[in-house]
């Protein structure tokens, strides 16, 4: 149901976009959705990010971490969940 979606995005546009350049997420709450990487900086690209979630194990206001996988820039693995 979430693959193909890019995580942040409304329901009207929920696809990617041309322009734009993205990692898909694999494993935990967001697994097969992608990410928009257009804008991050170096830093975010290298360390992750901790997206909001209400699926994870922390419920609502939670946080799913992802990472770079290394080898493959343009796919980050769930490494857990946050408060």
């Amino acid at each position: 149901m979430l693959r193909g979606r890019v995580y942040g995005t409304g329901h009207d546009h929920p696809g990617p976009l041309p322009h734009r350049h993205y990692a898909e997420l694999a494993g935990g709450p967001f697994d097969g959705m992608l990410i928009d990487t257009t804008d991050c900086t170096t830093d975010e690209i290298q360390t992750g990010v901790a997206l909001t979630t209400e699926l994870g194990q922390f419920g609502a206001g939670g946080r799913a971490l992802y990472d770079p996988r290394p080898g493959e820039r343009n796919r980050w693995g769930w490494s857990g969940d946050t408060p």
